[in-house]
């Protein structure tokens, strides 16, 4: 509840978690209103907001003791101080000398023109610098940007200790943001301060209360390893980044267990008259992982609580087979099944994969936005039609189900989970499958789909051939399509792969529009296609029938080709600025070619390589293993980007890494699971009214808003 009286300058009353920040000294409502804009109300808020980073200032040291280069603090004056403007534009220098009674050394400040008035303000006075010292082309020691406080007593206390340094927020200088936090301390002196996790939770894993933990964040002990705390490794951190995820955990939890209460009421027949189907069905042997991967969906499927489960496999690693047997053994229950994909495209390609794969067995429609019959409707809601396969239309009025007990749901990051839900409601507690060929880093498939059950093919089908990945600069791409033109002469298939369709003044990379055409020019002896999202559904299928009976020889297309198209015959790909695109992008895009059993070849083409763009490159061009360049994309890119997270429902944490914490996110799922069975203890009180309170807001994040 909040303090009765505020706590404002005319009063004393004590500051509390919920105390809004506008009553803090030297935050007035104009303040608070940016505050407030980047997610700091209260005070809880602000004593949430963890330390950029650490400066360690336990040691001042004498300019005479500076024998090296590293990471200093010095104190003393500065003197002959000046501004350098320098050729390049922008550039000013401001540069000096910190002197004490054992010596000088020189100090330079780059783009900061502003110290030079502010050092000058107060001649003789004493400044503190902490930063990096390194050799100086004179001949000397020299310290560069280093950060400057004034030595004043009443600042004092930011000496001689570990100095937490805070992210520039809503234009707050570091000095004022660290004076409200002093302001804020005393609050978790407060009784609304204690713990939510129980102590049992605290004592598993050894971690601080949370106000001892916020207290050694940002009032760091003598003691306390700096280096710990500049990676986010410290146990505060470790208590910060458990606490946050298990309350992500619990809400994923907790809509697990809600889904699952209720038992489905329907049955499947799973005898040897099905197995012997699912046999009569497969055009060659399962791997053993694809083996492993239908034992567990099955064991779900028999089950009397509606399956939820995630299967994870690489680009080609075989999951439309294990999603045909599935929808063979629902069909043969006198099920329905609806399969549903991202974009028409896919959605054309399942359904001529699945016509083709369980022919006569059952009846299988197409639904899309580019309309399905009245016929198909009338189909689906009388249970004629036995297997649905469309894009978000089958989640759309008018389109409803006789007996819906299986949904598959292909690149389910793509979707929402309001999507999957809607999806779900077609149906009484259908069974759901979600699949994707994109592999995700471990951490994020525990946060993006902790209330499933997650299974992996972790094995190629054999008889795959060679596939090459080469890197080029733009001044190769004369030699790039004369090797691709050599080949299509010798009898191959290819694509050739452009981020946009139109040329852009905003983004520098090669269009379909202009370099496309040029490239069908210099190949115009070879029959050639356009493919992309704006072209009409009818039209894009029958240029697909076309390249897959070899008819067409090159597809010069966006991405709209990234999944679903399998064309063994198309052993060349070019891939046009490439640094354009994300690394689990450019691993879908090479995954068109290498399917069948001749070898392979992708060549991607890039303009001008940011430190990422040549990072990303490098990383395609040494592995092919999805899950490896998964969790490489992961560090170089962060989950903020990968894979369009945010939109997929990856919520903000402010302290826990998903890039790093693995471990404990793993703890949390468990611990998720298992407290939820028991959550109306009072042991979990406070804990459960947190994640209450915040299920509205998390619900909003986990459904993409």
């Amino acid at each position: 509840m909040p303090p009765e009286t505020p706590p404002s300058r005319a009063t004393s009353a004590p500051i509390r978690l919920d105390t809004p920040l506008r009553f803090l000294r030297g935050v007035g409502p104009g303040r608070a209103e940016k505050l407030a804009g980047v997610g700091l109300a209260t005070v809880e808020d602000l004593l949430l907001t963890v330390p950029l980073r650490y400066e360690d200032r336990r040691r001042v040291a004498r300019v005479s003791e500076i024998q090296g280069p590293g990471t200093w603090t010095i104190a003393g004056r500065m003197e002959d101080l000046r501004a350098i403007r320098t050729r390049r534009r922008g550039l000013v220098i401001v540069r000096g000398r910190l002197v004490d009674d054992t010596g000088s050394i020189p100090v330079s400040w780059f783009n900061q023109p502003y110290l030079l008035t502010r050092l000058q303000q107060t001649p003789g006075a004493s400044w503190l610098l902490h930063g990096a010292v390194k050799g100086a082309d004179w001949g000397l020691w020299e310290m560069t940007n280093p950060t400057c406080e004034p030595v004043d007593p009443a600042q004092g206390d930011r000496t001689g200790r570990i100095v937490p340094i805070y992210s520039r927020l809503a234009g707050l200088p570091s000095a004022l943001f660290a004076r409200l936090l002093e302001q804020a301390l005393p609050a978790l002196d407060a009784t609304d301060a204690a713990d939510l996790l129980p102590p049992e939770l605290l004592k598993r894993y050894a971690l601080p209360m949370l106000p001892v933990a916020l207290r050694q964040l940002h009032r760091p002990s003598a003691d306390t390893d700096v280096e710990a705390l500049n990676r986010g490794e410290s146990a505060a951190h470790s208590r910060l980044a458990y606490g946050e995820l298990l309350e992500f955990q619990l809400q994923l939890a907790r809509r697990r267990a809600l889904e699952i209460v209720v038992e489905k009421q329907h049955r499947y027949r799973i005898d040897d008259t099905a197995r012997a189907a699912a046999r009569a069905m497969l055009p060659f042997a399962l791997t053993a992982a694809q083996k492993r991967v239908v034992k567990e969906i099955v064991d779900d499927l028999k089950r009397p609580q509606p399956m939820l489960r995630l299967l994870q496999g690489d680009v080609g690693s075989g999951k439309t087979i294990v999603a045909a047997i599935c929808l063979l053994l629902a069909a043969g229950s006198g099920l329905q099944a609806a399969f549903m994909a991202p974009t028409e495209l896919l959605a054309e390609q399942h359904f001529a994969n699945l016509r083709r794969l369980l022919g006569d067995r059952c009846r299988i429609e197409l639904v899309s936005a580019s309309g399905s019959s009245a016929a198909v409707r009338r189909g689906l809601a009388d249970g004629t039609v036995q297997i649905a396969v469309g894009t978000h239309a089958l989640i759309q009025r008018g389109i409803s189900f006789h007996r819906l007990g299986l949904a598959i749901i292909d690149e389910q990051h793509r979707f929402g989970v309001e999507q999957r839900k809607v999806l779900q409601s077609k149906g009484d507690q259908p069974d759901i499958l979600v699949m994707t060929a994109t592999p995700i880093p471990r951490t994020l498939t525990l946060t993006l789909y902790g209330d499933l059950d997650v299974s992996q093919i972790d094995e190629m089908p054999p008889g795959r051939g060679s596939l090459v990945t080469e890197v080029l600069p733009g001044s190769e791409r004369k030699e790039a399509y004369r090797r691709l033109r050599a080949e299509l002469a010798a009898g191959a298939q290819g694509y050739v792969v452009f981020p946009l369709i139109e040329e852009s003044e905003e983004i520098p990379a090669e269009s379909l529009a202009a370099l496309g055409a040029k490239v069908r020019e210099y190949l115009a002896d070879f029959p050639s296609a356009v493919l992309h999202g704006k072209i009409p559904a009818v039209e894009r299928e029958r240029i697909m029938q076309e390249f897959a009976a070899g008819k067409i020889k090159v597809l010069v297309a966006t991405t709209v080709i990234e999944v679903g198209v399998d064309v063994p015959n198309a052993t060349w790909m070019i891939v046009e600025s490439a640094e354009r695109f994300g690394l689990a992008q450019l691993h879908q895009l090479r995954g068109r070619v290498g399917r069948g059993s001749g070898a392979s070849r992708c060549l991607a083409i890039h303009g001008r390589l940011s430190e990422e763009g040549t990072k990303r490159l490098d990383v395609f061009a040494s592995t092919r293993d999805g899950f490896a360049i998964a969790e490489a994309d992961l560090a170089i890119r962060g989950p903020g980007d990968l894979l369009g997270t945010r939109q997929a429902g990856l919520p903000r944490f402010r302290v826990a890494d998903l890039a790093t914490h693995l471990a404990w996110i793993e703890r949390a799922r468990q611990d998720a699971r298992e407290i939820v069975a028991h959550f109306a203890d009072p042991e979990y009180g406070r804990l459960r009214a947190r994640v209450e309170q915040r299920a509205a807001r998390l619900g909003d994040q986990l459904a993409g808003g």
